[in-house]
């Protein structure tokens, strides 16, 4: 008797990560996923902590990984679900993310306009299941909340889903912020299906607590430390001025995907076709190289960010809970007079706007806690804490960007 072939992946995180189906094995080995080892994880998080260089593709198989603890938990507990749907629920975490672009959150809004990454991992997973001849049908549904089994859509996207609970931990790992190093095990063994809904043990809450204080701190320690948005910031506005360049009939050097997406504006209904294919082609690389070449060139706002943030010379920031007067812009502005280039130029360099981050968000995607005595109730109502106003207010911050007084010597 033929025994089944699993092929295992050595992880820092989890140890060894199981490839359980041919399948799965096959959309790992495809080049579209492929292309993930080539995006950042963290955007230009690495330019505050060096080791956090980690990449997509790495927190995929982490997803899946998850996936597949979650799987053996619930089918330990009765909940049905067969080998295909288990396949499918593996593929629709491993290929949750496959729509970002280079520095993942960083270029997307610059990139592809008002698409998600969602909207676009969507498009190719659909691609990718034309190719497959219909393999990924289960895996589309349960990825679109289409499948029966509403369950298995919320252990991908919900306030504690897999998909979190990797890249709190990854994260938290790669950048050495201890404070994201969760309890991702105990929070899955507590895992439950109730009236196809996914539901934590009562004796969890204490985790799910830590859970949601460590994403709170992640965010306003990691993932908006003012350093680290500077410079996603200055990448932003280097491609804006790129795609000005193309506007006023110059052609910087770059790569033929990202020519195509800096030459023109892509909507919604645009991108299929001839825009997928070449946001395929896209990967941290055509950014790095083209901020190489940018840096010489003869526009000095594009050549002068380029080398700013090559050099990691970036743009001083400054945060507080209040919005910034006016006057105190201006006087930013001043600094930038000495140089020959127009007024409208100046926001460039210097410019504000807010960032904000919320910890719970009590209506959306509830989490759902089964008490001791079998009944189902919401978080905030197993326990007072999660009532709170502190844990479910939007916090906002605002920012104020300019240049240190060397910057632009």
């Amino acid at each position: 008797m033929k025994t089944k072939k699993v092929t295992f992946l050595n992880d820092p995180i989890y140890g060894f990560i199981s490839i359980q189906s041919p399948l799965i094995f096959r959309v790992i080995s495809h080049p579209w996923f492929q292309r993930l080892r080539r995006i950042s994880q963290m955007g230009l998080s690495s330019l505050v902590y060096p080791g956090a260089h980690h990449t997509r593709f790495e927190h995929a198989l982490g997803g899946m990984h998850l996936m597949q603890e979650a799987i053996r938990v619930l089918k330990k507990k009765e909940v049905s679900i067969s080998d295909k749907e288990a396949e499918s629920m593996q593929l629709a975490i491993l290929l949750h993310d496959i729509g970002h672009g280079p520095f993942s959150h960083t270029t997307e809004a610059t990139l592809a306009g008002i698409i998600s990454h969602e909207e676009i991992s969507l498009h190719i997973m659909n691609k990718l299941n034309e190719e497959l001849k219909g393999a990924l049908d289960v895996a589309i549904a349960i990825f679109t909340n289409q499948y029966h089994k509403k369950f298995m859509h919320q252990l991908i996207v919900g306030q504690i889903d897999l998909d979190r609970m990797d890249y709190l931990k990854r994260d938290s790992f790669y950048s050495g912020a201890t404070e994201g190093n969760i309890n991702s095990k105990r929070i899955i063994e507590m895992m439950a299906v109730v009236d196809d809904q996914l539901a934590f043990e009562e004796k969890c809450i204490y985790s799910i607590e830590k859970f949601l204080m460590a994403r709170r701190l992640m965010y306003w320690q990691v993932y908006l430390h003012k350093t680290s948005i500077s410079a996603e910031f200055l990448l932003v506005k280097i491609l804006q001025r790129v795609r000005h360049c193309f506007e006023n009939g110059i052609s910087p050097s770059l790569s033929p995907a990202l020519g195509f997406f800096m030459s023109q504006k892509i909507g919604k209904s645009d991108f299929s076709g001839e825009a997928l294919e070449n946001f395929l082609s896209l990967d941290d690389s055509d950014i790095i190289q083209g901020l190489k070449t940018w840096q010489y060139h003869d526009d000095f706002i594009l050549s002068k960010m380029s080398k700013m943030l090559i050099e990691r010379n970036l743009l001083k920031i400054k945060i507080q809970t209040y919005p910034f007067d006016p006057s105190e812009v201006d006087l930013k502005i001043e600094l930038l007079k000495n140089y020959s280039f127009k007024e409208s130029d100046y926001q460039n360099f210097v410019f504000t706007g807010s960032i904000s981050n919320q910890t719970y968000v009590p209506l959306d995607k509830e989490i759902l806690i089964l008490l001791k005595n079998g009944k189902l109730t919401r978080l905030q109502e197993a326990n007072p804490f999660f009532s709170s106003n502190e844990l479910s207010q939007i916090q906002v911050k605002y920012y104020l960007c300019y240049p240190r007084n060397t910057n632009l010597s």
